[in-house]
């Protein structure tokens, strides 16, 4: 498989990672309601990308770090505002 190939694809995985939390945080910043928002999966979706970061920059794979300290922020946002607009 050709570099060019692979950093496609993983430039595409990293993008879909990071944009898929703006529809749900732009929902909930604009409804100013988290309530259909699990707890439970947020924190452990949070979790997840910290370890990720981790494991990247004990690697030393600095794609992976970036990538998913990109999506962990965004990850971040939907669980505070589930913190900050639940009732």
């Amino acid at each position: 498989m050709s570099d060019w190939l692979a950093n496609a694809v993983g430039t595409g995985a990293a993008i879909c990672s990071i944009t898929s939390f703006a529809p749900q945080a732009i929902k909930i910043w604009k409804e100013k309601d988290a309530s259909s928002v699990s707890l439970k999966t947020y924190s452990l979706t949070v979790t997840c990308f910290v370890l990720w970061v981790a494991y990247g920059a004990m690697i030393q794979a600095w794609p992976i770090v970036a990538s998913n300290a990109c999506a962990l922020v965004m990850a971040a946002i939907v669980l505070a505002m589930k913190w900050r607009f639940s009732a």
